[in-house]
């Protein structure tokens, strides 16, 4: 029975909209109690922000740079509130985060003209994975508000020869409208889509890991727009 509970209360979410995504989830628990955990593992829900108080820079909070109630900063490598004991990355593996953070902050800049980045990197026995997140919210300027939340998980395989890499990645796009014309008054459109790819890869100088993930990170957002544009904008 909690089964199908959970796939009904799935579906339900998926039809809802999702800039309410953290009331409908919270009014959802209260109705079923014990679908709690299963819920909050498999409903993803808008990108956090907070702020770096050691360098004033914005970054977003998830479960990956979460360690109990405190969450890791990509920029300092700190956690608020302090954690001694937390989780990091390796030394090596840290190196390629601060770089991915870079990276990222000029793709975000270059094609959201704005918002808030940020990467997060761990160690796997033969690789690494990550996560990269990215947020922009629309001011209402125009009469149109909006958000874009994008999750994209990947897990790097590296290959014993170290010159071939297997990437996986699995991204989650939510995205909300609000237009309020004197015309047509007030519109809301919004939903989410989820999209995974797999790609073997070559590894070197030229084509380091950050720049293999970035181009199929890029691949994958372009797809996963023109798909919401088909959806939402093509009728």
């Amino acid at each position: 029975m909690s089964e199908q509970q959970l796939d009904h209360a799935l579906d339900l979410m998926r039809r809802l909209p999702p800039q309410q995504i953290e009331k409908n989830l919270s009014d959802l628990i209260d109705l079923v109690p014990n679908l709690c955990e299963d819920l909050l593992s498999s409903v993803d829900q808008p990108l956090k922000i907070a702020r770096d108080k050691e360098n004033g820079r914005d970054y977003l909070l998830c479960d990956y740079n979460r360690d109990g109630d405190s969450y890791r900063s990509p920029w300092s490598n700190k956690y608020d509130p302090p954690l001694e004991d937390g989780a990091m990355p390796s030394e090596k593996l840290r190196h390629v985060e601060v770089d991915a953070n870079q990276a990222f902050d000029q793709y975000r800049e270059m094609y959201f003209e704005g918002g808030v980045s940020s990467v997060y990197l761990w160690d796997l026995d033969h690789g690494f994975a990550g996560v990269i997140l990215i947020k922009k919210a629309g001011d209402g300027s125009k009469k149109i508000k909006g958000c874009w939340d994008s999750i994209h998980v990947v897990e790097v395989q590296e290959k014993s020869s170290g010159r071939n890499a297997h990437y996986k990645l699995t991204s989650t796009v939510m995205l909300w409208l609000q237009t309020n014309k004197e015309t047509s008054g007030t519109m809301n459109l919004g939903g989410s889509l989820t999209r995974q790819i797999e790609a073997d890869n070559t590894v070197n100088e030229t084509n380091p890991h950050i720049a293999n993930i970035g181009r199929m990170v890029e691949d994958m957002e372009n797809k996963i727009r023109n798909t919401l544009n088909e959806i939402y904008f093509g009728k």
